[in-house]
């Protein structure tokens, strides 16, 4: 009888041992500037998952090839974009569309160019599943990072067990939930400083809301409504061939101008080279297409409004950072 209650002692106190050995979890960090339009998240965060996941955004043995990571197609130093028309893939397979930037992507409601997810932990898994990407099944990942004992004891001290499917989305998404741009220019304008923007950025800032009319779409913080519009640009079927709606043809997700001078080229498809060819694109209507957004017209803006605007938009990068402290971006080596 004492043998079955010792026994049972020790599995209570191995049980207890175990659970404190769990990195204590809570809400992710977001920066005062965005936390009114911070989504509402469970507590499951801490910065040991997210260390786990800055590991795994770096590793390649998640692809097919043990070639290619995360971090390929999104860079610390562009905003976490890659600077490619197309980013490249497994052997060096073409996408059909521009990596979008990953910074401050926890504040997103649709994920992706076709927001075909609104939930993080799904977005984060699918490059690594996709042919072109990085082209390897899921489980055959989490067989991967099972077989390396460094990982299996970080995964045990971050969620309590090894890795599986669920536990690599998790800590994939808890490193994503870090990722912001702060005290931009036009952020340090708005507290008071006066002379953190040129006459030709305070210029374009009167346009973005007045004649040219951005801010229709571009609003908000993080300067975008997260909705769908068609500029006319490419025939990617976008939002269309998730939802299966005609009038969706042709439609992408309006994405932020935080450091957009750092994410070039632009377009779903790349196909923009410079900010001023987008505002050329913006002051001729867009392009013709049956579901062009309505709101769309010629602008006839100025050379010097345009380059107003341009001055602007440049004023929205600010400083990467991941959590509390600034992206090391000497941390990663491109292929």
């Amino acid at each position: 009888m004492m043998g079955h209650v010792g026994t049972a002692v020790w599995i209570l106190v191995f049980a207890v041992t175990s659970l404190l050995a769990v990195s204590v979890t809570t809400k992710p960090p977001i920066p005062a500037q965005y936390q009114a339009e911070a989504p509402e998240v469970a507590a499951n965060w801490s910065a040991e998952r997210a260390a786990l996941g800055k590991r795994l955004f770096q590793e390649r043995r998640l692809s097919r090839d043990g070639a290619v990571a995360c971090v390929d197609c999104h860079r610390p130093d562009l905003a976490f974009s890659d600077g490619r028309v197309r980013s490249l893939g497994v052997g060096g397979r073409v996408h059909r569309r521009n990596a979008p930037a990953l910074a401050n992507i926890a504040l997103s409601g649709a994920l992706g160019w076709d927001g075909r997810t609104t939930v993080l932990e799904e977005y984060v898994l699918g490059p690594i599943a996709n042919p072109i990407a990085m082209d390897l099944p899921v489980d055959e990942a989490v067989l991967r990072l099972d077989a390396d004992p460094a990982y299996r004891a970080a995964f045990r001290a971050a969620y309590g067990g090894g890795p599986t499917r669920e536990r690599l989305a998790l800590a994939l998404a808890a490193y994503h939930r870090t990722l912001f741009s702060v005290g931009a220019p036009f952020d340090r304008f708005v507290a008071g400083d006066e002379t953190a923007l040129d006459e030709s950025a305070r210029r374009g800032m009167a346009l973005f809301g007045g004649k040219a009319e951005c801010s229709a779409c571009h609003s908000g913080v993080r300067f975008t409504d997260d909705a769908f519009h068609s500029l006319g640009v490419g025939e990617d079927p976008g939002r269309g061939a998730i939802t299966g709606r005609d009038d969706e043809i042709g439609v992408f997700k309006t994405p932020s101008l935080r450091d957009v001078a750092r994410t070039a080229p632009y377009m779903h498809d790349g196909s923009v080279a410079t900010l001023l060819d987008v505002i050329e694109l913006y002051d001729r209507g867009g392009n013709p297409h049956r579901n062009r957004d309505p709101k769309l017209k010629p602008l006839g803006l100025t050379a010097r409004e345009k380059d107003d605007l341009v001055a602007f938009m440049e004023a929205l990068s600010g400083t990467l950072i991941e959590g509390a402290g600034p992206v090391a971006s000497a941390s990663w080596a491109r292929r």
